[in-house]
């Protein structure tokens, strides 16, 4: 658990600058591994995939229409 998310952001900042972007061998190695962990500790894959999704859709509705609203001024 992160007790000091400043300081994860600042680390995750300066990691990002120093390394550049993540390659995609790297990132897919990456997030096979972190999906194999929620497999592990039981939350993956969820039981229900399309619980929640209407909230999703309604968030997605809200950012869509802010993203519309500020590119047009």
């Amino acid at each position: 658990m992160v007790k000091n998310s400043k300081l994860l952001q600042e680390f995750t900042n300066t990691y990002s600058r120093k390394e550049g972007p993540l390659p995609f061998y790297q990132a897919l190695k990456l997030f096979t591994s972190m999906w194999q962990e929620g497999v592990g500790l039981g939350v993956l894959p969820p039981k229900t995939p399309l619980e929640g999704i209407e909230t999703d859709i309604k968030i997605a509705g809200v950012l869509n229409s802010c993203l519309k609203n500020s590119s047009q001024k």
